[in-house]
């Protein structure tokens, strides 16, 4: 499992780069979309958690994020997920959009993420049970975005509208939620490497106005 834990300025190709970036967003999707399998977790543990140059702005977020799967167990860990996220009613937090930018479930967020989606070619599978304002759909939009084949979708120019309308706008505040949960152990690291890596993004972002 690599991930882009470089500092900006790095040397790295292009090409490394966006494959890192389509990883972490998949990773981020598996991980916010269902309680983890005892397979990723695994892989998780023996991940490398050193940058490849000394003051990686990712470093410390990852390292905490693997040290926290090292500690815990899969039953606690899936346990979390479901007590943050699941159960029966209302949970604990909300990892849906709608949810953060207007108080409300599928709201008028969701219909305008629906429309750019549908211009993007892209529709919600019916077997997800999840809408498409969930945290872990958006990341997997995110890379398909960055990985997909057809370059009149899969660019800098779409990540970036898509990032800064539907990601951007709240997904910070989940993360704040997740974090100052008092079950949260496993996800509180989850949202502290999140919460760093959408920073990144951001200001990766910013550099194509500059």
């Amino acid at each position: 499992m690599s991930l882009p834990l470089a500092p900006a300025g790095a040397d790295s190709s292009a090409l490394d780069e966006e494959t890192a970036r389509a990883e972490v967003y998949g990773l981020l999707a598996a991980l916010y979309y269902a309680p983890p399998s005892s397979e990723l977790l695994a892989q998780l543990r023996v991940a490398v958690t050193e940058a490849p140059a000394a003051g990686g702005f990712l470093e410390e977020p990852w390292r905490a994020l693997v040290g926290s799967a090292r500690a815990l167990s899969d039953e606690a860990i899936q346990t979390e997920y479901d007590d943050l996220f699941g159960g029966v009613g209302k949970p604990e937090i909300f990892l849906y959009g709608s949810h953060y930018l207007s108080g409300f479930l599928n709201e008028k967020p969701l219909i305008k993420l629906r429309d750019d989606l549908a211009e993007l070619g892209l529709a919600r599978d019916e077997a997800m049970s999840e809408t498409e304002d969930h945290f872990a759909c958006l990341c997997e939009v995110m890379r398909y975005l960055i990985a997909g084949d057809d370059v009149a979708v899969a660019n800098l120019a779409r990540q970036q509208a898509f990032f800064a309308r539907h990601i951007q706008p709240w997904a910070g505040e989940m993360c704040d939620a997740i974090a100052a949960h008092p079950k949260a152990r496993f996800n509180a690291a989850l949202a502290g490497f999140t919460r760093a890596f959408l920073s990144v993004e951001a200001q990766g972002f910013d550099l194509l106005d500059s």
